[in-house]
Order: C-alpha cells, then sequence, then structure tokens
C-alpha cells in the first residue's frame, strides 16, 4: 500500500456548508495541473452517502516553469 486516506469522518469546507464523506463509490478521480480531486459520498448500490469533493496535491511539489 503506497497511500491511504480516511475519507468517512466530517470535514471543514471552503464555505462552511456541512459536508461528510464516505464511500468512494462514483467517478474516478480527476488529476490536472498537480491534483487530484476525487468525490467521496456516492453512496450508489452500496456504501455510505455522503457529500464531499476532496482536492489532493503531492506534498513538496515544485511549480511548472
Amino acid at each position: 500500500m503506497i497511500w491511504t486516506f480516511d475519507a468517512n469522518r466530517e470535514f471543514e469546507t471552503v464555505n462552511g456548508v456541512e459536508a461528510r464523506g464516505a464511500s468512494f463509490d462514483g467517478p474516478g478521480p480527476v488529476v490536472a495541473d498537480g491534483m487530484m480531486y476525487v468525490l467521496s459520498g456516492d453512496a450508489g448500490f452500496v456504501g455510505r452517502p455522503g457529500n464531499v469533493l476532496l482536492a489532493f496535491e503531492v506534498e513538496g511539489r515544485q511549480p511548472a516553469e
């Protein structure tokens, strides 16, 4: 295992709306400009519902020149 992230929790959001992550059962992640965006909480037929769009970046990333 290279990396894990516990999304089954509440998150502080940029707009102050209550948000909770849960299952990763939606569309695949989007990678753009050194960031990875993924939905957490799209329960579909199985899993726990939620409503979070998570954004991750690589630690120590150098800006492109």
